[in-house]
């Protein structure tokens, strides 16, 4: 196995092979922390609620948000809905709820009679609730959000999720995905003819986890440290030293004892209680804006060089489930063409941030003009590359194929939509919300045409670095 390097070694080199992460007390601290909504919590990444990016539904969890209606002509009728979502909210993973406990118990362990540290006695007295068995597992508000989800979708598209519709589900193998999945469908209610209440929601990681079946990803970015040094050396850099003294100052320990991860984990602490239980955590009060803004920016970092732009695998890799999107579109306008009955009308599919994340680099979203580097924070202060905003949990892509009367051109009779997150978004071809079928296919012909996973995927022969491979 190739030797990871260090931080230090992100030199140039390197960046340009890459460019093309007591009570009382306890109480009385609650009392006088603002609310996290107030100021952190739009800084919290993938980790983020989904509320963040639809503020409306904190009002009334049904509405449809503003201009739902859309910029359709009324002679065009939705024929399929395709939809990518994310799980919804969940615990932390095993790994995090053992960070989180290695530093609880350096609170624990602080000798009586030290210095007073209102922070560090309020964060010992905070009750330690989360288990290792917990291991991201779907939280009860994450089946809310995909039951919610369920009835605001049949709310917009009536027509494709009126009674006796097929719906096919499908899910990453993992837990949180699979109740996903079954809470989207017990939002539907019964209207829909699939056999009763308990759908069969099928497993496929070939198309919700492809990040798993791709060798070239697995070996060079997802195992090897290297591929990860800009992430690593930002968690050195003066923007998280100034962060790390500042948190362990308030908690009265020596810097040596934390270090970013440990950080960071104290940071998603005030997230999971935010986004699970719906309160303002004491964790929070470790935290300015400002901290939050540096603590965003690395989770950024990681998504970008391990999800996003950072290498080209991390998003062809996805070229499978998109041309399966396509495929299933194609299929849907070949049954329309002949008066047949669409066979899929709904197809639903819940899997991760890291299903969506490269499936949206593929097709060029949110894609910044300069790389996210460890040295140019300040520069990325309005960048579009932010997880929260694009892959909070709950979050969904979601293709519309519309059949249009009354047209022109031949080629005007298959209409599309993109949706992120329940709110259009502009084609890149044309900056417009709306666009033929046939030239949203000729924009993307070269991905569609010459993506193919297993020459993607394949890990090259002879030995080479992954510096030079990516």
């Amino acid at each position: 196995k190739r030797r990871p390097r260090s931080a230090s070694s992100c030199g140039s080199r390197a960046v340009a092979a890459m460019a093309p992460r007591g009570e009382a007390v306890l109480l009385m601290l609650l009392l006088v922390l603002p609310p996290a909504s107030a100021g952190l919590s739009g800084y919290f990444g993938t980790k983020s609620r989904y509320e963040e990016v639809n503020p409306h539904l904190l009002r009334d969890p049904l509405s449809l948000g503003p201009g739902a209606g859309g910029s359709l002509p009324a002679s065009c009728a939705p024929l399929q809905l395709r939809a990518v979502l994310r799980h919804g909210t969940r615990y932390p993973t095993a790994g995090q709820v053992r960070r989180l406990g290695e530093l609880h118990a350096r609170l624990l362990r602080r000798p009586e009679g030290t210095a007073a540290c209102p922070a560090a006695a309020a964060l010992a007295a905070w009750p330690m609730w989360y288990e290792e068995s917990l291991d991201g597992r779907l939280a009860p508000q994450g089946r809310r959000d995909m039951e919610l989800l369920a009835r605001r979708m049949a709310a917009r598209f009536p027509a494709l999720f009126a009674a006796r519709r097929r719906l096919a589900l499908a899910s990453s193998s993992k837990h949180r995905c699979l109740q996903s999945g079954a809470a989207f469908r017990r939002g539907l209610g019964p209207t829909l003819d699939f056999g009763g209440d308990e759908v069969e929601v099928e497993v496929n990681d070939s198309l919700m986890r492809f990040f798993d079946h791709c060798a070239k990803f697995v070996a060079l970015v997802e195992e090897n440290d290297a591929a990860m040094c800009q992430v690593n050396a930002f968690k050195e850099g003066p923007e998280m030293k100034k962060v790390l003294e500042k948190v362990a100052s308030a908690l009265c320990l020596p810097v040596e004892e934390l270090n970013a991860d440990l950080v960071q984990v104290a940071f998603l602490t005030c997230s999971y209680e935010l986004a699970i239980k719906n309160v303002t955590s004491p964790w929070c009060s470790l935290f300015s804006e400002e901290d939050a803004k540096v603590l965003e920016y690395l989770n950024d970092l990681k998504q970008y060089w391990k999800r996003g732009y950072g290498y080209d695998i991390n998003s062809r890799s996805s070229c499978i489930l998109f041309q399966d999107i396509f495929q299933h579109l194609d299929k849907a306008v070949e049954e329309s063409k002949s008066s047949k009955p669409i066979s899929s009308p709904l197809i639903v599919q819940v899997g991760h941030a890291e299903t969506l994340q490269p499936l949206l680099a593929l097709m060029g979203y949110f894609k910044d003009d300069e790389p996210l580097l460890a040295s140019n924070y300040a520069r990325h202060a309005q960048r579009k590359f932010r997880s929260g905003r694009i892959v909070p949990y709950a979050a969904n892509l979601v293709f519309i194929l519309y059949h249009c009367d009354h047209v022109n051109a031949s080629q005007e009779e298959y209409q599309v939509q993109l949706l992120l997150n329940e709110k259009l978004l502009p084609f890149h071809h044309s900056n417009e919300t709306i666009s033929t079928y046939a030239d949203l296919k000729d924009y993307y012909k070269d991905l569609l045409e010459n993506c193919h996973f297993k020459e993607e995927c394949e890990l090259p022969k002879v030995n080479v670095t992954a510096v030079d491979e990516l």
